[in-house]
């Protein structure tokens, strides 16, 4: 099972490996993990998502607990969420059909951010599922270079994310 967890730490050097460092140690792989300061600037979130038995991963999240400068860990596995990734792709385009890819990207309500000599940057944004169809209709035309940001997460309604 795919979980997506979120890790309020303090805004440190070296917090981001030791919380890293426990999944690692269980053998879990990080599927997305992005890591910025919140409205508290001596405040970090960590957001990542991991897949693997419920069991285990209430362990790792205990023993994330423990850490000293872990302020809070939650689950947003069955809580109601608004979920965002970011991709930037880049594509391979011949001359002709730059139009043509242009407007499948305004499918997905994407944006075109850079024209090249043969090739198109594309930045959309959206749930993992958009970015993923995306990419998968970006693979017919030729992708030279890709990065996702990994999926960051804020709970609907009242309780703290």
């Amino acid at each position: 099972m795919k979980h997506t967890i979120s890790v309020l730490v303090s805004n440190k050097p070296g917090v981001l490996a030791r919380c890293a460092g426990l999944f690692a140690r269980r053998g879990f792989n990080i599927d997305s993990l992005a890591v910025s300061i919140t409205e508290d600037d001596t405040v970090s979130r960590i957001t990542l998502t991991v897949e693997g038995d419920d069991l285990t991963l209430e362990q790792i999240c205990n023993q994330l607990e423990k850490l000293v400068d872990v302020i809070a860990v939650l689950d947003h596995t069955n809580d109601a969420v608004v979920e965002r990734e970011l991709c930037l792709c880049k594509v391979e385009v011949p001359t002709g059909k730059r139009s043509e890819i242009i407007e499948l990207c305004n499918i997905f309500r994407g944006e075109c951010v850079d024209v090249g000599n043969g090739n198109l940057v594309f930045e959309v944004t959206g749930d993992e599922e958009k970015i993923d169809a995306f990419v998968r209709l970006m693979s017919e035309y030729g992708i030279t270079e890709m990065v996702r940001t990994g999926k960051v997460v804020v709970v609907r309604g009242m309780q703290p994310t």
